[in-house]
């Protein structure tokens, strides 16, 4: 563990702050599912961040050799009881993390804000565990979402790409956009071959998941949500990029 970081810590809730909400767990990661589909390569999975388990478990269907990489070993011993022997766990930090392969897909969703160095460990997953044919698919929360920009005229926050206390406290470092996510993987020498957001968002995470457990969102206005973030991705709860490795290394 980084002396200068808890993981285990990071991971709790808040007082007015979920780590995660229902939100994400039913509504964006069944979506982050449809978004990548259409892209994966048959073969390895690689999930950097695997929380819990729950995002690693709607994964299982489509790959039958999957290792998952995560810093807090309270929660990988929550995947572990969750998932059993379907999946390869490693505890460690991406940057010190020795794997025994390259992978046909990686997948990184909602961590790259919380690394220290973001273009190290991409460049890491580009040089070195990345498969000659392989993807990654990379999502992290769209500073842009209208949720946040609502936030900012409300006088919560002060910009667009500020890092709340809360979030800061869950160990976020940044918060993306579309230009400056595809700044980093190119940077790290990745390429970019198809980008889009996922789910049009304008309500924050927790009156959503009020909504939620009304009768007031039906499935086909989630669906409406869904589609229409593909025609405006930068209003979208989560900015999405699939990379492929670049050449010359």
């Amino acid at each position: 563990m980084n002396s200068e970081r808890d993981y285990n810590v990071e991971i709790n809730d808040t007082q007015d702050h979920r780590y995660a909400y229902g939100f994400d767990f039913d509504v964006m990661h069944p979506y982050m599912i449809r978004s990548f589909e259409p892209f994966f390569r048959q073969g390895s999975l690689l999930e950097l961040g695997s929380f819990k388990g729950d995002f690693t478990r709607r994964l299982l269907p489509y790959f039958d050799d999957v290792t998952c990489v995560e810093a807090s070993d309270v929660a990988v011993t929550e995947a572990r009881a969750k998932l059993g022997d379907q999946v390869t766990f490693v505890n460690a930090l991406f940057e010190n993390a020795s794997l025994p392969k390259s992978y046909d897909n990686i997948v990184l969703t909602h961590v790259l804000e919380h690394l220290d160095d973001p273009v190290a460990v991409l460049k890491r997953i580009n040089d070195e565990w990345l498969a000659d044919s392989g993807r990654l698919f990379l999502v992290c929360p769209n500073a842009n979402a209208p949720s946040r920009q609502i936030a900012v005229k409300m006088g919560l926050i002060t910009h667009n790409a500020a890092v709340t206390p809360a979030e800061a406290a869950h160990g976020h470092r940044c918060t993306y956009t579309l230009d400056t996510l595809e700044r980093d993987a190119v940077a790290a020498g990745l390429q970019v071959r198809h980008r889009s957001g996922v789910f049009f968002k304008a309500l924050a995470n927790f009156q959503w998941d009020r909504l939620l457990q009304t009768d007031i969102v039906s499935a086909d206005y989630l669906e409406g949500c869904y589609k229409l973030g593909q025609h405006y991705p930068d209003l979208c709860s989560s900015i999405f990029l699939m990379c492929e490795r670049g050449v010359g290394k």
